[in-house]
């Protein structure tokens, strides 16, 4: 009698496992994206198409903040996320104990200075008015692309991601600055003489990327990235988004749809 009971326990045992393998295959082929726009987009027409095919079932969130993504990843809300570089990360990382890591970088819009009055960087004026982010975050990037299009010079020692005003060194053409919220620099071009722009901002408002008198070269470590939990770096789904975006299909979506965006190494080889 207790052999029968013992076996009856170790079958409930094998199918009760076999259940919770089925539940965590399954629960894998169902996959959440975190994005900011445009980013969103990006994945909604050129990945999760592919990821589809491959048998996924996909949904994006959009955030309209730098915060909430990660937190939302690293407590499984989201399988992965799609709005930030590796510098922005690894910061992210270090200041909240966090575990995430990058995969697989894809094209980026760059940050642009637009400008209703001048055509050319030539052509701007001693005391020109130029709106910036108020967040540290987009200021940062704003004031480096400012610098790298030789209109100021910022100190040497600074950490790219928490640049101020504070630390410009020099400013020969005596700009003025005006902090507005990132969202609405688009908008400043209409009061100031210049902006700079994000560019998920610039192309939620509409503006051409192409029409910036100077876009953002985005060296490597600022290109957005895909963004996973550590422990889930070998999982088959990972290697599956990676495969859909180095995907000729991904690469055709962008050459139609995100002309402007800064392409990543790896895709111009």
């Amino acid at each position: 009698m207790k052999k029968i009971w013992l076996t009856f326990i170790l079958v409930g045992f094998v199918i009760g496992l076999s259940a919770c393998s089925s539940a965590t295959s399954e629960e894998k082929r169902k996959l959440v994206f975190g994005a900011t726009v445009p980013y969103s987009d990006m994945l909604k027409e050129g990945v999760v198409p592919i990821l589809e095919k491959k048998g996924y079932s996909v949904e994006v969130k959009e955030f309209n903040d730098y915060v909430q993504p990660n937190i939302a990843l690293d407590s499984g809300d989201l399988d992965a996320n799609l709005f930030q570089h590796k510098v922005y990360l690894e910061n992210f990382n270090k200041e909240k104990g966090l575990e995430l890591i990058d995969v697989v970088s894809v094209p980026t819009a760059p940050i642009g200075i637009y400008s209703v009055q001048y055509g050319s960087l030539d052509e701007i004026k001693e005391g020109s008015t130029v709106a910036i982010a108020n967040d540290p975050t987009n200021l940062a990037r704003g004031l480096t692309v400012l610098r790298d299009a030789g209109l100021l010079k910022l100190a040497e020692e600074i950490n790219p991601v928490t640049v101020t005003v504070k630390d410009i060194e020099d400013n020969p053409k005596n700009l003025k600055f005006h902090e507005v919220d990132a969202a609405q620099l688009p908008r400043s071009l209409e009061s100031v003489d210049l902006a700079a722009v994000n560019g998920n901002f610039a192309v939620a408002a509409g503006l051409d990327l192409t029409t910036a008198i100077y876009r953002d070269q985005i060296p490597d470590e600022i290109q957005n990235r895909i963004v996973v939990r550590d422990g889930d770096k070998d999982q088959q789904f990972v290697k599956d988004i990676i495969e859909s975006v180095e995907s000729k299909e991904f690469l055709q979506v962008i050459d139609k749809h995100f002309q402007g965006f800064h392409k990543p190494k790896w895709m111009e080889e």
